[in-house]
Parts: C-alpha cells; sequence; structure tokens
C-alpha cells in the first residue's frame, strides 16, 4: 500500500501546520496569550542575562550556568513562537519543507542542550555543598566552559540524528501536521513509508538522554541532601535548601513535559495532549525560569535592586 502512495504521489514541499482546532475568536484569545507569555519570556531572559553579566557579585559558576540557560530558553522559545503567533493571523498556516527542517534542527538542539545543562547546574550545586574548599579549584572558569560546550555538543549529535532520521522518511502527498511547529510525533504520524525504526530511535534517544541527565541530577541530590542533614545549623540548611529549590523546580518542569512527550512509546497517538504538554515547555517554561530564579534567589534579587536604584 504505501509503495503504492510514493508512486501516485509527489513529495512533499511544505506543510499545513493546523496547531489548535479552536474558533476564530478563540485564535485572536490564543493569539495574545501567545504574544504576552513570548513576551515575558523576552523581558525575563534578557533582563536574566544583563543583570548577571552587569553585577560582579554573580561571576560563578552558577550564574554563569543560569546565564547560558537563559541565553537556550530565548533560543528555543524564539524557533518556535513567531511561526506559531504568525500562523494564528493566518488563513494558509504554511511552512516550507525547508523551513521545517530548521526548525525542527534547531528546536532539538536548545531542548537537548537545556536538559544537559541541567544536569551540569546539578553537578555544580553538588561541588559548592559537597566540597566547598575544592569548589574555586574544582569548577575552573575553563571547566565550565567544557560543561557548557559539552552540553552543547550532545545537544547537536541529537539534533543532527534526529533531524536526519525524521526527514529521510517520505511524506507523499499528505502535508497536513495536527501540531502548531515540525515535531517528530507529528511528522511520524504523516508518513508513508513504514516509521517503525523512526520510533524506536525517537524511544531510544530520549530514554538515554532522560536517563543519563536525571540519574546525574539525582546522585548529585541525593549527595547534597546527605551533606545537608550533617549541617549542625538550622539556619544553614535552610539556606543550602534554598539555593537548590530554584533548580529542583525548573528541573521538575522540564523533564516532566519532556518525558510526558517523547519518552513514552504510546505519547505519539494522542496529538491534542501532545499540544497542551509543548505549550508548557515551548512557551510557558522558558517564561517560567527565570521568573523562579529571580524570585527565589537572594543574590539575583539585590542586583536587580541596585542596577534600578543605579538609575
Amino acid at each position: 500500500m504505501k509503495s503504492k502512495l510514493n508512486r501516485n504521489f509527489s513529495e512533499v514541499t511544505e506543510f499545513i501546520l493546523l496547531g489548535f482546532r479552536t474558533p476564530p475568536k478563540l485564535q485572536i484569545l490564543l493569539f495574545l496569550a501567545c504574544l504576552l507569555v513570548y513576551v515575558v519570556t523576552l523581558v525575563g531572559n534578557i533582563s536574566m542575562i544583563v543583570v548577571i553579566k552587569m553585577n560582579s557579585r554573580l561571576q560563578m559558576p552558577m550564574y554563569f550556568f543560569l546565564r547560558n540557560l537563559s541565553y537556550l530558553d530565548l533560543c528555543y522559545s524564539t524557533v518556535i513562537a513567531p511561526k506559531t503567533l504568525a500562523n494564528f493571523l493566518s488563513n494558509e498556516k504554511k511552512i516550507s519543507y525547508k523551513g521545517c527542517v530548521v526548525q525542527f534542527f534547531f528546536f532539538a538542539l536548545f531542548v537537548t542542550t537545556e536538559g544537559f545543562l541541567l544536569a551540569v547546574m546539578a553537578f555544580d550545586r553538588f561541588s559548592a555543598i559537597c566540597s566547598p574548599l575544592l569548589y574555586p579549584v574544582q569548577m575552573s572558569p575553563k571547566l565550565c566552559v567544557q560543561l557548557v560546550t559539552g552540553s552543547y555538543v550532545c545537544g547537536c549529535i541529537n539534533a543532527v540524528v534526529q533531524t536526519s532520521f525524521t526527514f529521510s522518511l517520505r511524506f507523499c502527498g499528505e502535508n497536513r501536521l495536527d501540531h502548531f511547529f515540525c515535531d517528530v510525533p507529528a511528522l511520524i504520524k504523516i508518513s508513508c513509508v513504514d516509521t517503525f525504526v523512526n520510533k524506536v530511535v525517537l524511544f531510544i534517544l530520549s530514554a538515554l538522554i532522560i536517563i543519563t541527565t536525571t540519574t546525574t541530577i539525582l546522585v548529585s541530590y541525593a549527595y547534597i541532601l546527605s551533606t545537608v542533614l550533617k549541617m549542625p545549623s538550622t539556619h544553614g540548611r535552610s539556606r543550602t535548601f534554598s539555593t537548590c529549590g530554584s533548580h529542583i523546580a525548573v528541573v521538575s518542569l522540564f523533564y516532566g513535559t519532556v518525558f510526558f512527550m517523547y519518552a513514552q512509546p504510546g505519547a505519539i497517538s494522542s496529538p491534542e495532549k501532545n499540544k497542551v504538554v509543548a505549550v508548557l515547555y515551548t512557551l510557558i517554561i522558558p517564561m517560567l525560569n527565570p521568573l523562579i530564579y529571580s524570585l527565589r534567589n537572594r543574590d539575583v534579587k539585590d542586583a536587580v535592586k541596585i542596577i534600578l536604584h543605579s538609575k
């Protein structure tokens, strides 16, 4: 049957992003809501980058990683949000084949990199809390750059593999993606060839990335918890937990949605749920991350106050 489809239909040159199937009036409300979220994301993450860059007290490994986290949130929300906003106001809702490839690649790159960076940030907290005397030596500027670079390398490898496998599929005439951006589950669903290998590759890669990074995070926090419980001072314990609270909140949000989206074999068959979850990690989480860190971190709040008072 699929071989007949290959002969009867030409390859697609563009995709139609069906997005959210809602009445026109609700589309306008969704557009305004997404626009507000994206503007807050831009302002929040750019502000976080500028505050960390300008304040001398924040020139530490923890804030170097946080600055890179804000940069990644800014990048992968920008890969998705502008096209999504434009489609709310358009009747055609099209994206070219090459545009879809580019969007898919950079989204996979930035999201995967963020997953590894969150693991690096957990390791940083482990080093700071469990080995405070050795921390300045262990987490040298050179090592910090190497860890961030390694996160990008891992993200790039995953993006190249995922993009190569996904766009080696054939799309014979059917070009309507039941999603608001080019993502693996939606692309696999409309392919006219056997997608079993792609589903297996998606599951294995997602599982490997999640297992590797979450293991690093869980082991780091197991040692942190053990160290904190041995502290005699209640104030010391609460202060230490407060420095980790923001990271734990961000990790929970990020990995919860990514696991639901990519690491479950049955996730591909539920497009409507996938759209809702996708909104969380493409738009909501990049908006929340700088808010979580700025509201829960005393050093960041003090740095913001200094900048505001100086003006």
